[in-house]
């Protein structure tokens, strides 16, 4: 199976969960290996237990590469016709770029290039971050904007993109990409 699987929701909505059974399901049934990117970085101790916590819930079956800035890079390095990538999450990766200056809209097509070049399937998380109020300070407006808008453009390349809400998938696109 190839493809592109984009998942997005809010806070807590359980779209990695659902992400991580998707991936692991793809898996088992193709008998693909499982590669984790994780783009978060330890920067205190409550986020250095949140990663832990989710390295522990994955099991050791899982292989874990960290891309907190270059995704494209990596999900081209890693993507091969014998693993299936999930990419946890692109609104860290986003305020890692965002924080660094770096240019976002460049990394944006990077992005969408590296998965619609990927060698095997490759399921991208994200935070749904623009159904709330606007932000009061124009940081927090222009990452909600950035994240908006890459989360369109990864849904625009996506063969499947599924809405996690309250732990309850909703199907947004799906052009036959199997399970």
């Amino acid at each position: 199976m190839t493809g592109i699987i984009y998942v997005c929701g809010g806070a807590r909505s359980g779209k990695t969960g659902y992400a991580q059974k998707m991936v692991e399901e793809i898996a088992a049934t193709a008998g693909l290996a499982k590669i984790y990117i994780a783009t978060a970085q330890a920067w205190d101790a409550e986020m250095a237990d949140r990663i832990q916590r989710h390295q522990s819930e994955r099991g050791p079956d899982w292989q874990t590469a960290e891309a907190p800035m270059d995704l494209p890079e990596k999900i081209l390095e890693l993507s091969n016709p014998e693993t299936i990538l999930l990419v946890d999450c692109l609104t860290l990766w986003l305020t890692n770029i965002l924080l660094a200056e770096r240019n976002i809209d460049a990394q944006r097509i990077a992005l969408v290039a590296a998965i619609e070049g990927a060698k095997g399937p490759v399921v991208l998380v994200s935070n749904e971050v623009g159904m709330g109020i606007v932000p009061e300070n124009a940081l927090a407006r222009r990452f909600r904007d950035e994240a908006g808008w890459v989360n369109q453009a990864v849904a625009k390349a996506a063969d499947k993109a599924v809405l996690v809400a309250s732990g309850l998938p909703v199907i947004l696109k799906d052009n036959n990409v199997t399970e």
